[in-house]
């Protein structure tokens, strides 16, 4: 059975929904130390531009979907040109859990990790550069 329906046209935005107790300590963190734009203020709720059509939101657990918990399954990733001077920066912002940056060749990445306020995980990565002798 064929559909006569048409896929509908491609997402204009991503946005990835985190829940957080406080939304104002956890705008900061995103301001300050990943450099996000607030894209849409939606009260309780905080869009930020991370990267192209990449969007985080910074939702109030009290009126979102869902509810914080301590228990953080998730990780929010970020490619960057030069993970070395993003460790720099990183470690200077005084982040909780900061692991140092490692090579990963299967992966083909170089990267380190975080935590946010309330222990989302942030990985920075870059491009693992190959040398050809």
């Amino acid at each position: 059975m064929t559909s006569s329906l048409k896929r509908p046209a491609a997402p204009e935005l991503q946005i990835t929904f985190l829940y957080f107790h406080d939304v104002p300590r956890a705008q900061e963190f995103y301001e300050r130390v990943l450099g996000a734009r607030l894209a849409i203020d939606q009260g309780w709720s905080k869009i930020y531009a991370l990267a192209g059509a990449a969007h985080v939101g910074l939702v109030d657990e009290s009126r979102g979907a869902k509810r914080a918990s301590e228990h953080k399954p998730v990780q929010l990733c970020l490619r960057v040109p030069d993970v070395d001077a993003w460790h720099a920066w990183a470690s200077a912002q005084n982040v909780s859990n900061l692991t140092a940056p490692r090579d990963s060749a299967q992966l083909g990445i170089r990267a380190f990790v975080f935590d946010d306020p309330e222990g989302y995980q942030i990985e920075i990565q870059s491009v693992l550069e190959t040398t050809t002798a």
